[in-house]
């Protein structure tokens, strides 16, 4: 008994008449516009703030940790060889807290101008597709440049930390003279190493800028870096808090 198979390939007419065919572009997750498709912009997103999000939590336990160590080593007495008891080696570290605070009003600044760089770029991304529509014009305004404005602010932020550790050593605070002063210039380093971190992401995101990559891809790269920045600006706000209340 004999089978008869036949293939039939759906083909959509183009519009307009004209006897060619045309298939409609597929939205796929690939890197490039290759085979017919175009990146999927809106899933590179949501795998970079899950990304984001896992990065945030071991930072989290990190601060958490140290948080632990500084309170427990507080009530910790060390055992002095010389008179052969126990002795509490904990002493107040004279904070440079106008210096400080200074550095928290630069910090908290590039968090409102790191919003606002980051709602920018996506009403940009978000427009993009019609702005790519031959003969539409979006208008000619001048943006202000948030991105350099935050990353300006980062590295201000981070020459106050620098003179104030300058100034608790001049105040006769180093690292190694009591246990507290140990853990104030430990807690003040870490988050400065990681909010230098969020200002690399920024000069990439600006390096993109500049070498004119899609604006959707610098959506990714400035909305997971402005994300980290906000967690940035309300970590240093706990880590003052705690270095100035239980000190």
């Amino acid at each position: 008994m004999a089978t008869l198979t036949s293939a039939v390939d759906l083909k959509i007419p183009r519009p307009g008449g004209g006897g060619g065919v045309t298939e409609p572009p597929v939205r796929g997750g690939g890197d490039g516009d290759r085979g017919g498709s175009y990146p999927d912009y809106g899933g590179r997103l949501r795998r970079a703030r899950v990304g984001l999000i896992a990065g945030l939590t071991s930072v989290t336990m990190i601060f958490v940790a140290l948080t632990s160590a500084y309170i427990v080593r507080q009530g910790l007495p060390t055992y002095n060889e010389v008179t052969k008891t126990y002795v509490r080696d904990w002493m107040g570290v004279n904070l440079p807290v106008r210096l400080l605070l200074t550095n928290t009003f630069l910090l908290l600044l590039s968090t409102v101008t790191m919003e606002l760089a980051r709602r920018r770029i996506t009403q940009r991304a978000a427009l993009a597709p019609v702005a790519s529509i031959p003969g539409v014009s979006l208008g000619d305004d001048r943006e202000v440049p948030w991105l350099g404005i935050t990353i300006v602010l980062g590295f201000g932020f981070l020459t106050g930390q620098w003179i104030a550790w300058r100034e608790l050593a001049a105040r006769g605070f180093y690292v190694a003279t009591s246990p507290s002063s140990s853990f104030v210039y430990l807690l003040t380093a870490t988050h400065a190493v990681h909010l230098a971190g969020g200002i690399m992401a920024l000069l990439w995101a600006g390096s993109m800028s500049v070498l004119h990559r899609p604006v959707e891809r610098r959506r990714i790269v400035v909305d997971v870096a402005g994300w980290y920045w906000h967690f940035m600006g309300l970590l240093w706000v706990y880590v003052f808090a705690l270095l100035y209340f239980a000190r």
